[in-house]
């Protein structure tokens, strides 16, 4: 049936390039996007024109008229092609036109007896013959794994999927816009990198073969912006993808967009509030309230935020003391997580990744998370055990993580080495980043260090429960031909 189809649309193909009419078009500047036509559109005045260009998503040949609907990124409208108007070539090439062509069309614009603003096209233009049918002609694509294979068929064919691309573009200038008017800087850090640091993740190995070493995709940004603090930039961000070697579900992409941002003479309470603007400002813009539904709940983005220490977090929810190692390996054994030869650091957090996680569904700044879990992160004033970092989790999903940053070379060197002395193999920087080190005697200033997951803001902010529909191009399996 396929088959079919495309040998008569070369069919068709071959009848309009004997019309002498280019079925690949060329440069065409004088439409005009569809919603400002119709944003435009006066009701009474009859003298309007339009020329607007898009995709033939519904044609209904009605003798000497056809009704179409095209579609460019910004939204559909009808075209009227009739024989009287257009001249014989037009006449002719509208008679081969098929779902899925681009097409520019031009002339009077009218509001038709069934209330539909309508062009009805004294010039017609063809701009891309389609030699594949669109899927399920105008009712769009349905089947989950063809439209994440096959984005540009989903894009067209479903304008849900580009109103969320479109939304996800708006978000990402959003916060571009409002760190511009904070004095940041944006900047680009390296994405391969030698030595693989800033974060505890496994990465991608990749290889250079001028230099014969093997270089790691970036698991984060966050060693070099530091270094730029170092070099007297106060005020840095940037929207990065970062690479980790691990797992894919309906949360996580091995491939993924961050914004990670670092302020001289901060604090992490800086950071919260930065926070709480970026996204609550972005729910009200881009999603039009500061009250979302996601799922099967509303999000509440109006701020202040509610702020709880992981200690009184893991007591409320899981009922043991962080500071009772015993009673928290207790609590990890009832639960079936296995707690013996690890830290008591990494069993607490498994415990509260277990118990607490789950509960924060309204936006909750969890603040003063153990020492050990923490060896970029300044130590919390009179209580040593403690840093001052805190994870944003909304709708049970860490979204932001953030610290009052470590300056102190010496800590910072030793904290590196017990960070490498725990580490399985393969998982993060295997090898000291002395040069780091090196740039914090030099002198950092004190700073707030913020770094907010742009997926998954996204898929908050439009209501998708999948990571998947809210980057164009997710990670999947290959298809294998049998």
């Amino acid at each position: 049936m396929l088959e079919k189809v495309y040998q008569d649309r070369l069919a068709n193909l071959e009848k309009i390039r004997a019309l002498g009419i280019d079925p690949y078009g060329g440069r065409y500047d004088s439409a005009e996007a569809i919603a400002e036509i119709l944003a435009r559109f006066k009701e009474d005045d009859e003298s309007q024109s339009a020329d607007a260009a898009g995709r033939v998503i519904l044609m209904r040949p009605m003798g000497k008229l056809i009704f179409a609907h095209i579609r460019d990124e910004t939204g559909s409208m009808q075209i009227c092609l009739r024989k009287n108007a257009l001249d014989e070539a037009g006449w002719s090439l509208a008679g081969l036109l098929d779902l899925g062509d681009i097409v520019a069309a031009s002339g009077p614009m009218i509001k038709t007896r069934t209330g539909e603003i309508t062009i009805f096209a004294d010039k017609l233009t063809l701009l891309c013959k389609s030699l594949l049918p669109m899927p399920e002609k105008f009712h769009g694509l349905v089947d989950v794994e063809t439209r994440y294979r096959q984005r540009y068929l989903d894009l067209m064919s479903n304008p849900e999927t580009m109103e969320v691309a479109q939304k996800r573009i708006a978000i990402i200038k959003h916060i571009r816009d409002t760190l511009d008017t904070r004095g940041f800087s944006e900047v680009e850090t390296p994405m391969m990198q030698s030595l693989a640091g800033g974060a505890a993740a496994r990465p991608f190995v990749t290889h250079h073969n001028a230099l014969d070493i093997d270089l790691f995709l970036r698991i984060s940004p966050e060693l070099y912006l530091k270094r730029l603090m170092v070099g007297g930039m106060e005020k840095v961000f940037e929207i990065n993808r970062n690479f980790r070697n691990e797992g894919l579900d309906s949360r996580h992409n091995p491939e993924f967009t961050m914004i990670e941002l670092y302020q001289a003479y901060a604090d992490y309470n800086v950071m919260a509030e930065i926070t709480e603007e970026l996204i609550s400002t972005a729910a009200q813009q881009v999603g039009g309230s500061e009250s979302l539904a996601f799922g099967d709940v509303e999000i509440d983005y109006c701020a202040p935020w509610r702020r709880a220490t992981y200690e009184e977090l893991l007591a409320e929810h899981a009922g043991v003391d962080m500071r009772d190692p015993s009673a928290v390996r207790e609590k990890a054994r009832e639960l079936g997580i296995e707690e013996a030869n690890k830290d008591n650091a990494i069993v607490i957090n498994d415990v509260f990744e277990a118990t607490v996680e789950q509960h924060l569904i309204q936006p909750t700044f969890v603040l003063d998370y153990p020492a050990d879990l923490c060896p970029l992160t300044r130590r919390k004033a009179g209580d040593e055990t403690l840093a001052e970092r805190f994870e944003l989790f909304i709708a049970g999903m860490e979204i932001a993580n953030a610290y009052t940053e470590l300056n102190d070379p010496a800590v910072q060197e030793t904290n590196f080495r017990k960070q490498l002395a725990g580490e399985a193999d393969g998982e993060t920087m295997r090898v000291m980043d002395d040069d780091f080190v090196t740039s914090l005697r030099h002198g950092m200033p004190p700073a707030g260090g913020l770094g907010i997951g742009i997926d998954r803001v996204v898929m908050l902010l439009t209501g998708r429960t999948t990571i998947r529909d809210v980057i164009l191009f997710p990670m999947l399996k290959p298809v294998v031909e049998t």
